[in-house]
């Protein structure tokens, strides 16, 4: 709307130096620059006077020109200092309304780059309402952030003061996936320097990145390339399995769901063994794995198996029957 206002008051004011300029030419038998000259110093009434002598319908035209253009010019320069007034308020109010909410984060995590890989990892962070917010300093990627209306501080991820105005302090963990691994590296460094107990998990292009940057302090480090060309490998070698796990981790339509959940100090499930958690005669849940306190994984877990404090449960399920087992233990 205000690009139209803008064109329209524009073209109203060049039609009337148009009519001015032509008007003084034809009738007045000014040369063209005299013409125009002639218009001009009219709109702008700086008090030059004639170029020479006018007659009435040249004084018709001066009468037109003066109530016309000096219309039409305050219009066209109200429409466009508004134009940068507003746009330059709303980005600044916009700004610091971004910078307030990112403020406001406790238990978030941080997303260094919005390449491809950051992109889908903003998509699954959104669809299970966790709360982020992303590092980018590139001019496409921030419109794009623009355009998804997600968080973000358009600034270089590797510097210590983007991770900080990005709520390191608060943040549960940063997850670095830029393109280049030196930069990732770097970042695990920044961030281990400020809060060593912070989750870092890191993308990495090969193996020998991925041994630098759990040297640096990364938590996990994930090479989207391995994992893509091994997944390719067993959708031929096992296409069944690849099917379950798409349908049990990624497919949103059938209600299947493989989650985690911890015991926690107060649950009525410590101490117990599977048997008498009744998790599968109460909600109809597959106990998958059950990740011990001290790290150790048991897999396929006999009935037997006792759960205690800080052990974490995989189990796969139905979406409904896990909500209920999350409103019980």
């Amino acid at each position: 709307m205000e690009y139209k206002k803008i064109t329209l008051s524009i073209a109203l004011f060049t039609g009337t130096i148009t009519f001015g300029t032509l008007g003084y030419y034809f009738f007045e038998h000014m040369s063209f620059f005299e013409a125009f000259y002639m218009t001009i110093i009219t709109i702008s009434t700086v008090g030059f006077g004639e170029i020479k002598p006018l007659s009435d319908i040249g004084r018709i035209i001066t009468i037109i020109v003066i109530s016309t253009g000096i219309t039409f010019g305050a219009y066209t320069i109200g429409n466009i200092v508004r134009f940068i007034i507003e746009g330059e308020l709303a980005e600044t109010l916009g700004r610091k309304k971004l910078e307030k909410e990112i403020t406001k984060l406790k238990n978030h995590y941080i997303i260094c780059g919005y390449g491809r890989i950051g992109s889908l990892i903003c998509t699954e962070l959104e669809t299970y309402n966790i709360d982020f917010v992303v590092i980018e300093n590139d001019s496409t990627g921030i419109e794009q952030l623009i355009k998804d209306k997600y968080l973000y501080i358009a600034m270089d991820a590797t510097s210590e003061e983007a991770l900080i105005k990005a709520g390191i302090e608060n943040a549960k963990g940063i997850i670095t996936a830029v393109q280049s691994d030196a930069d990732n590296v770097f970042i695990t460094l920044t961030a281990k320097g400020i809060r060593p107990d912070i989750f870092v998990l890191s993308r990495a292009s090969d193996e020998k990145s991925e041994i630098k940057l759990k040297r640096a302090g990364a938590t996990r480090v994930v090479s989207p390339y391995l994992i893509g060309g091994k997944r390719m490998a067993q959708v031929i070698i096992r296409p069944t399995v690849v099917d379950f796990i798409d349908i049990a981790m990624m497919d949103k339509h059938l209600g299947l769901v493989m989650e985690e959940t911890r015991i926690m100090e107060k649950s009525n499930l410590a101490g117990k063994n599977l048997i008498e958690s009744n998790l599968r005669k109460d909600f109809g849940l597959i106990i998958v794995a059950i990740k011990k306190s001290t790290g150790e994984m048991i897999f396929n877990p006999t009935p037997q198996e006792k759960l205690n404090v800080n052990d974490v449960l995989v189990v796969l399920g139905k979406k409904e029957d896990l909500a209920k087992m999350s409103g019980k233990i």
